[in-house]
């Protein structure tokens, strides 16, 4: 949990597109000041919905959305996007093709000193020397800048940003979000991020929400949610994990690999073992239970498949590992990355 000021609430959140779909079932979440929330969901888990909700592009047909003390919407009010205090970047940046960068940002500003309002927030996106250049002469992560400037540019109290980062390439993309994340945090900006990108949001994020199937399934620091995932759909969001059926006995649950303790769990209780890849601890013997059946550099670890006879899970080590195809093996976990979770 943080001590931060709550900025924005939403609480029971649901909108339907069809009458046999929510699209949100009830999702509860909480955005703080100057902070910057990760949602993170896989495609058609709500995560769209939401934030166009946030934004006044939706209505929610039950629930509410709260900013402060004043109400955006609930089953009487619904106010429009211009009277929400809502900066937008959208996926496809959306920019006037028409408008130069400076023309873009300043789009929606009032007052005598608008355009000078405007240069000032394209000169801290770095983009003052391009603010006469039109979108498509800008590359496309000069045109994502100019777009988070324009929503910057009028002071909003939240910025919304739908997977800002999807269409660039890999290099180009892990270097404009951290540009972007100083951006706003220098701005002590309250944002929410959205994206289908494990790592891209324990990248971005003070605060994670995990979504999936209309609700916000788990809060918290990107650090505390990936260690301590509260269910296997959890830990599947955030990357790779094996899943052991189980049960506890004397507050522990079996593994082929040992058994784990699972404190405040009850006796003959169903639970489901978490195991992500780095929990396995492999050590070459000639006479091992386990063999390795594929090995894989990817950088700095090893991924290795490892068969036994309850299974084949895959294990990353650090590299370089001597280990090989057809090696004996045994196994052992480290708790660090071992979580028991109620099925």
């Amino acid at each position: 949990m943080t001590d931060a000021q709550t900025v924005l609430s939403i609480r029971g959140a649901e909108h339907h597109y069809r009458a046999d779909h929510a699209a949100l079932a009830g999702a509860n979440l909480d955005l703080y000041a100057g902070r910057i929330t990760a949602l993170l969901g896989p495609s058609g888990s709500g995560k769209s919905t939401l934030l166009r909700a946030i934004a006044g592009l939706e209505r929610l047909d039950t629930g509410s959305i709260r900013l402060g003390d004043t109400i955006w919407n609930n089953e009487q009010t619904h106010l429009p996007p211009e009277a929400r205090r809502v900066g937008m970047v959208f996926q496809d940046y959306a920019l006037f093709p028409h408008m130069t960068a400076l023309a873009n940002v300043a789009f929606g500003l009032s007052g005598a000193d608008k355009k000078a309002r405007a240069l000032a927030q394209l000169e801290a996106a770095e983009l003052g020397h391009r603010a006469k250049a039109y979108p498509h002469e800008l590359s496309g992560g000069e045109q994502q800048r100019v777009a988070l400037a324009r929503a910057l540019a009028p002071q909003p109290a939240v910025v919304l940003l739908d997977e800002p980062f999807s269409g660039l390439d890999r290099r180009l993309r892990g270097e404009l979000r951290e540009r972007t994340v100083d951006t706003l945090r220098a701005a002590r900006t309250t944002a929410l991020i959205v994206t289908h990108d494990a790592e891209e949001a324990m990248a971005v994020a003070d605060e994670l929400a995990l979504m999936d199937a209309g609700r916000i399934i788990q809060t918290g620091a990107p650090d505390e949610v990936w260690m301590e995932p509260v269910s296997a759909t959890a830990a599947k969001l955030l990357g790779d994990v094996e899943i052991i059926e189980s049960h506890i006995s004397n507050g522990q649950a079996a593994t082929p690999f040992g058994a784990v303790d699972a404190p405040g769990l009850e006796a003959g209780q169903r639970v489901n073992v978490l195991i992500r890849p780095r929990a396995f601890v492999l050590t070459l013997a000639d006479h091992g239970t386990f063999t390795i059946t594929r090995r894989r550099s990817a950088g700095p670890h090893l991924t290795c498949r490892f068969a036994g006879d309850r299974g084949e899970w895959t294990a990353q080590t650090p590299s370089p590992a001597s280990i090989a195809v057809g090696d004996r093996v045994n196994v052992v976990l480290d708790p660090v990355y071992v979580r028991v979770v109620a099925v």
